[in-house]
């Protein structure tokens, strides 16, 4: 008996997939979207202050107010420079040694220039907020105007935590010297 069963039972998957109709449609998922997280006008206002008192503490040779803007798991990525910091205090140390060579003539002095109307802000859900915009840099030397050194873009992610902004990552991409941007 057990071995007449035995071949009956090989049948049963075979009879059950011939037993449902042909054209049977897989279930559907529900689509089911969200839209993006809201920009508001005032993350709008507040990260622009942002961005000004970081440049203004960056070129302004004043990184201690860097302290509380910059996120311990900071990361910075550089077109001409690659990584060229992972974390708030090797950035922070950075702009420090930048400091100290403009005061003995390593580096020179300079200044960072949003260009008008360029800059977005994206809110990131649960996260934060994006900012990007182009931004142009000009060398300040003693006795002469402003020179034009160089254009970029940026893309700054910026992440609230315990109601404080934090600058978390920054992309500085597509530098162009000014030399190359009158070709």
């Amino acid at each position: 008996m057990k071995s007449r069963l035995f071949p009956i039972l090989l049948l049963v998957p075979f009879a059950t997939a011939l037993a449902a109709p042909p054209d049977a449609e897989p279930p559907q998922a529900p689509i089911n979207l969200t839209p993006g997280a809201a920009t508001t006008p005032e993350m709008v206002k507040a990260l622009e202050e942002k961005d000004r008192a970081l440049f203004d503490a960056v070129f302004g040779c004043k990184p201690d107010l860097l302290v509380p803007m910059v996120a311990d798991d900071f990361e910075f990525l550089h077109d001409k420079h690659g990584m060229t910091a992972t974390s708030g205090a090797q950035f922070i140390a950075s702009i420090r040694d930048m400091c100290e060579g403009q005061k003995t003539g390593r580096n020179f002095r300079a200044r960072r220039e949003l260009v008008p109307g360029t800059m977005t802000t994206h809110a990131l859900n649960n996260y934060g907020a994006m900012q990007t915009g182009t931004h142009r840099f000009y060398a300040l030397q003693p006795g002469k105007p402003d020179q034009l050194t160089e254009t970029g873009r940026f893309i700054d992610v910026w992440k609230l935590e315990d109601g404080a902004w934090k600058l978390a990552r920054v992309i500085s991409y597509d530098h162009v010297l000014a030399r190359d941007e009158a070709k």
